[in-house]
């Protein structure tokens, strides 16, 4: 028996949507406070959504997203909202990585997009990242496309992570449909938004196929 990947569900736009995530079997739930988004959140919103659900969060870890955000931006975050992650999605280096770790004393994963340099890019963050979300390319998007890429490259992905000590994540177009083929690539993490929606928001019966798939994997395998 192998062991379950972990579950991040992003994109949480609502309250009800960080319940339902809250109620899965995700491990990591991410929220993204980047103004270009189409899932993006104000960090008055969450805060008022934490405030609400209090001690319900205990058990998992809370993923801020940005992409190519200021340090004050993320600072305000952290310092508002029980942020146990910051995701770096944009073009930030492995220098505003390390300084931003500095600055936050928080664990810091960084997008990467699937390609031929990809590799190349993580181990440029080796020792700064403590985590990787290989994602999909899109033109004219950072990420959230519901694309995916091909998931023959994911061993090499997770190679380079597990070599680093960090974690990794796919992401990009993982829904209950396609997710079995994903598995059979044994992921440590697996990133899903659009995969567990239903008209922009998050859907307890997706999240159920989802899950029962992991689970039915896990107990083939």
């Amino acid at each position: 028996m192998t062991q379950q990947p972990m579950l991040k569900y992003c994109g949480n736009q609502s309250l009800q949507d960080v319940v339902i995530s809250l109620r899965s079997k995700a491990t990591h739930i991410g929220l993204i406070f980047t103004p270009e988004s189409k899932r993006k959140v104000s960090v008055y919103e969450a805060e008022s959504w934490f405030r609400e659900l209090g001690d319900q969060i205990k058990g998992k870890k809370i993923v801020g997203v940005f992409v190519n955000s200021t340090i004050d931006a993320i600072k305000e975050a952290v310092n508002r909202l029980p942020i146990d992650i910051i995701q770096c999605h944009g073009n930030e280096s492995a220098e505003d990585l390390l300084f931003l770790k500095k600055q936050i004393k928080k664990p810091v994963w960084k997008a990467i997009h699937h390609g031929d340099h990809a590799i190349e890019l993580m181990r440029s963050y080796q020792g700064i990242a403590s985590g990787f979300v290989i994602d999909t390319k899109v033109q004219h998007a950072w990420g959230g496309s519901g694309q995916s890429f091909n998931w023959a490259a994911v061993p090499d992905y997770l190679e380079e992570a597990a070599r680093q000590g960090a974690l990794c994540f796919i992401a990009g177009g993982i829904h209950a449909d396609n997710v079995e083929k994903l598995l059979h690539f044994e992921p440590a993490g697996i990133d899903i938004a659009s995969g567990i929606e239903t008209n922009a928001k998050k859907d307890r019966s997706k999240i159920k196929m989802i899950e029962r798939k992991v689970t039915e994997h896990d107990s083939a395998t």
